[in-house]
């Protein structure tokens, strides 16, 4: 087959042959060995580079940081987490180089940078972190902590990075590695250029900076021009594998670089700086920097052209023509903002009056108030400072031009007066909404805010400005303003001061002694703080024409006097007000704040020791199991219900900022407690009942779990201890039930703990002491009050008053001997243990026999066993009434009695037809 093959390319054409016959001494070629690709001529004369281990560190960090920007690009934050660790890793890697060269790599810093300014930003929008996977959404947060953590080590040098970044943008590695690839290029190009001249043109190759001026050439300044003729080509090709075929994959390797290469490179860094300068500045191949379009200052000193005449009608049509773009596709919010406000400066400049002045500051605040378009977000902090600042300018300009300018809503726009200053200035526009809505931006400011991050701290430190601007407008309107708006402006101002400690002395006593954060004001003011706050109350009572505002003043006035123990007043102002009728009518905000009224008089009648009326105003919220949500402090995740993201996030809206929260394990802790006073006399009063009396089904819940678990350890939680001390009383050991109860530490969040620790402890033992009667009375004929005012540690007056209670209500079959001072039981009345379940078991069994005679009759519909059981309760009946008419009649004539009348009597027939002949 091989001569065929010769024989048959012998007769082709002239140009395939002279091709095989070039080709004949590239086949001729020694043996293949075991390795086909392995050249022993390759290798020897292969110059391998030697590299020093600051490339190496340095490469590997460049590469993370590549792969670092395309996971970014597409937001994969699971990717960028990783590749953020490796980074880690490697820097730590080329500690001993880079503090070898003394200083962090640029490009480094650089990294670090650019990946908190993606943190920040993905983090700030909260649209698209929801739409997230889960994956993502973690990996975002815990990217967040981790490279907050790491750039506290490298914030000086990314603040220097940021005042002043690279000119060129790129790092001095990246730069390098730009360096060897075009190293690269100009070697490959050396090494081609040494193929003999008449085979192949020369290459073109351009220097930074270079340009050649060539007709008709439309081809890149590094092409190579191999234009020429096949068979040049052809003859090239084989001139350069012809050469020990070592020319061709040579001339691809990498070279030793001279001084000469060193100064090009120099060079060429240099004219790179100056292309890409910020100063634009014209280099010598006559390019310039292509500058930007107008910044938003810059377009807003240019609202008038030169030399306009500034006049009232000029301002009014330029403020029409911005405030017409509002709300359109296209139109910058913060471009509007920029304009209003310069052209109140030109405004101001002109001197053309407060009533113009006024109309431009209220249009610049609803223009911030609309820059945020959506209703769940909150302010930036940026443009809340410049809120604040604008209103207020616009308090300050009307409260010094008092008379001179009437500001309202219901001012139309064509009975506005900006102009003629004769008569009084009359402008569209009320500061009482103004400062209602940022009251309300502030709230969600912090429902925005992380609650255990500074952040909240820095914005809660607004509190203070915002409640100087209520007040300032408080003032303001006490003038000028309605009796509904004076009314709605000191809700504002109720809002922000019902639930904190007044600090310093109060009336009551017990508030003497606290401060709230350690503040202490002078008497006079703290009097009047307290009494401002009753008659902002008082007026709204009588001057109000809502229910509203009046029943969330009421609200508020009775939880701030239970904050401050002053337990009578609070209590008969709710009752006064009859709010538990009517509250389920009113929205939910104010069902919120009356729930927080609720527990928060709970909690003061503790304090004062009333356990009773503490578990009756707690039982509500904390009965339900969803006092979190009742108190809005937060969402519960509920398995038989399931919420929309329209619901979420309107009950998110309704949330209290963290800073007025209750404790909610103070709340139940209270309420467990309470039940325990409560329940554990009572259930060692009626051991024995068939069915007891249930106060509290969370604390019989918690019982129960205790009594199923088979070893139970020293208490831990609150609940433990709870019921631990539960045990202890059952007992009658008042000490150990002490012991228990105090040693939960959210007794400390009282004001006044000693107090209601002492206050604990007196309940404790009385409530142990009516116990260990209810218990133990069967066991004894008598009992000593002193020895019982020992073994409970309470005075004998104490001990006294105690059990003539329990014996003047009945619970105690007993009576007082004054002489020996001893309380004689008495066992006759009460049934002994047998006779109890004896009961029990009868009423048990007169039920199932009345539920199977039910069951017979309607089955077989004999009336049989009815009849008998009517005629049975007849009988019944007319013997009870005979014998307690025996009864009277002995009592009133004994001497007439006679018992012979009453035989024969028939009992059988019903009480009302009997009742006639008698």
């Amino acid at each position: 087959m091989a001569t065929e093959s010769r024989f048959f390319a012998a007769g082709s054409s002239e140009s395939e042959s002279s091709s095989s016959d070039e080709e004949q001494p590239v086949v001729a070629k020694p043996a293949i060995t075991t390795k086909p690709f392995a050249f022993s001529d390759d290798e020897e004369e292969t110059k391998r580079v030697v590299r020093s281990q600051k490339d190496k560190r340095y490469e590997e960090m460049t590469n993370i940081l590549k792969q670092l920007k395309n996971h970014k690009k597409i937001k994969d934050f699971t990717q960028v987490l990783t590749e953020f660790e490796n980074l880690g890793k490697a820097f730590s890697k080329a500690k001993s180089v880079i503090e070898k060269e003394g200083s962090i790599p640029q490009f480094f810093i650089r990294g670090l940078s650019d990946l908190e300014d993606f943190v920040k930003e993905n983090w700030e929008d909260s649209e698209g972190r929801k739409k997230l996977n889960k994956g993502n959404a973690r990996s975002l947060a815990t990217l967040r902590q981790r490279l907050r953590k790491y750039n506290k080590d490298f914030e000086q040098d990314i603040e220097k990075y940021r005042e002043n970044p690279i000119l060129s943008g790129e790092s001095a590695q990246e730069d390098s590695d730009v360096e060897d690839d075009e190293e690269d290029t100009k070697d490959d190009v050396a090494a081609i250029s040494k193929i003999p001249s008449e085979k192949v043109k020369p290459v073109k190759s351009f220097e930074a900076g270079e340009v050649e001026e060539e007709e008709d050439d439309d081809d890149d300044d590094d092409s190579i021009d191999w234009e020429g003729t096949s068979e040049e080509s052809s003859s090239s090709d084989s001139d350069i594998g012809g050469e020990g075929g070592a020319l061709w994959h040579t001339s691809f390797l990498k070279r030793q670089q001279g001084p000469e290469d060193k100064e090009r490179k120099k060079k060429k860094k240099e004219k790179k700086i100056k292309l890409k300068s910020k100063e634009g500045e014209d280099d010598e191949q006559g390019w310039t920097e292509v500058k930007g379009s107008l910044t938003a200052m810059e377009k807003a000193k240019q609202l008038f052209p030169k030399d306009t005449e500034i006049t009232h009608q000029v301002v009014l049509k330029k403020l029409r023509e911005i405030l017409s773009a509002r709300g359109k596709k296209g139109t910058d919010r913060t471009d509007q903002i920029e304009f209003l406000k310069q052209l109140r400066i030109i405004s101001d400049k002109a001197s053309l009056g407060v009533g113009m002045t006024v109309k431009l500051v209220f249009n610049v605040i609803s223009s911030i108030f609309d820059y945020n378009t959506k209703v769940s977000t909150c302010m930036r902090e940026e443009m809340w400072r410049e809120c604040l600042v604008q209103i207020e300018e616009l308090i300050d300009i009307l409260i010094d031009s008092e008379g001179k300018v009437i500001v309202g809503e219901n001012i139309p726009e064509e009975s506005e007066n900006v102009e003629n200053a004769d008569q009084p200035y009359k402008v569209r526009g009320c500061p009482l909404i103004t400062v209602e809505r940022m009251d309300d931006e502030f709230t969600k400011m912090l429902q925005g805010c992380d609650c255990h991050s500074t952040e909240y701290v820095t914005r809660l430190r607004d509190e203070e400005k915002v409640c100087e601007l209520i007040t300032r407008l408080q003032s303001y309107l006490e003038k000028t303003g309605s009796r509904s708006e004076i009314c709605r402006i000191y809700l504002r101002h109720i809002d922000h001061r019902y639930y904190k400690v007044e600090s310093g002395p109060d009336k009551d006593e017990d508030a003497k002694q606290e401060s709230d954060e350690g503040e202490k004001g002078p008497k006079k003011e703290v009097e009047s703080s307290s009494e401002g706050l009753d008659k902002m109350c008082k007026f709204i009572y009588s001057r109000d024409t809502s229910d509203r505002i009046r029943t969330r003043a009421m609200l508020c006035h009775v939880y701030h006097h239970a904050l401050h123990d002053r337990w009578f007043e609070a209590r008969d102002l709710m009752l006064m007000s009859h709010l538990q009728e009517t509250i389920q009518h009113s929205d939910i905000p104010t069902q919120i704040l009356y729930n927080r009224t609720m527990v928060q008089l709970g909690l003061c009648a503790f304090r004062h020791g009333m356990i009773k009326d503490a578990h009756n105003s707690l039982h509500d919220v904390q009965s339900s199991g969803r006092a979190k949500e009742l108190l809005a402090q937060g969402l519960m995740q509920q398995r038989q219900y399931e919420r929309t993201a329209e619901q979420e996030k309107i009950e998110k809206r309704r949330q209290i900022p963290f800073h007025m929260h209750i404790n909610l394990e103070l709340l139940e802790c209270v309420y467990l407690t309470s039940a325990m006073l409560m329940e554990i006399p009572w259930m060692a009063a009626h051991a024995y009942d068939y069915r007891p009396r249930v106060l509290s089904k969370s604390f019989h819940y918690q019982l129960r779990q205790s009594e199923k678990q088979t070893l139970i350890g020293p208490p831990e939680s609150m609940r433990e201890h709870v019921v631990a001390a539960s045990k202890a009383m059952k007992k009658g050991d008042w000490k150990q039930c002490r012991d228990y109860i105090l040693a939960v530490k959210v007794w400390k969040l009282f004001r006044q703990t000693e107090k209601v620790q002492e206050m604990l402890t007196r309940k404790i033992q009385e409530e142990s002491l009516r116990t260990y009667l209810f218990t133990y009375s069967s066991v004894y004929d008598s009992l000593s009050l002193f020895t019982l005012a020992e073994m409970f540690e309470l005075p004998p007056s104490v001990v006294h008053s105690t059990i003539s209670k329990m014996i003047i209500n009945e619970d105690l079959q007993a009576s007082w001997d004054e002489p020996t001072q001893t309380v004689v039981m008495h066992r006759g009345a009460e049934p002994s243990l047998l006779q109890s379940l004896a009961l029990q078991l009868a009423d048990k069994v007169s039920n199932l026999v009345e539920n199977n005679e039910r069951i017979y009759d309607t089955r077989h519909g004999g009336f049989q066993f009815k009849d008998r059981q009517n005629q049975g309760r007849y009988r019944r009946q007319n013997q009870q009434h005979f014998e307690r008419q025996d009864r009277s009649e002995k009592q009133d004539r004994p001497d007439r009695y006679n018992w012979s009348d009453r035989y024969g009597r028939q009992y059988d027939r019903p009480y009302q037809q009997t009742q006639g002949s008698f």
